[in-house]
């Protein structure tokens, strides 16, 4: 049974950081590309940031240069480290694995957590 366990949301205030953290069980977490995603009220699910079983990286445009994402194989986790946080970031953030063999993907998620920036 693949679960992905998310930590870390919470209330901060605009210019404050966060650190989101998730930790992966029942896949072989080195093969999968991580992914952060968020929802805001109203609105999609969007990509924040990604990270590829290489290590390379992807990012956001409204992101890039304030949040950064890292994973540690060794403890099967994807972190989220977001700076500069404003409200606009306010949405629910969650954890993706993926992974592509042939024609098949192989996608999971988190329950998802809340993050709402506001003085």
């Amino acid at each position: 049974q693949v679960q992905l366990v998310e930590s870390g949301g919470g209330l901060v205030q605009p210019g404050g950081s966060l650190r989101l953290s998730c930790a992966a069980s029942g896949i072989i977490f080195n093969i999968y590309d991580m992914g952060w995603y968020r929802q805001a009220p109203g609105k999609q699910r969007e990509l924040v940031a990604k990270i590829t079983s290489g290590s390379s990286t992807h990012y956001a445009d409204s992101v890039k240069g304030r949040f950064t994402i890292s994973r540690d194989d060794a403890k099967n986790s994807a972190y989220l480290q977001m700076n500069s946080l404003k409200p606009e970031d306010t949405a629910v953030y969650y954890c993706n694995a993926d992974r592509i063999v042939g024609f098949i993907e192989h996608k999971y998620w988190g329950q998802g957590m809340q993050v709402t920036v506001s003085s």
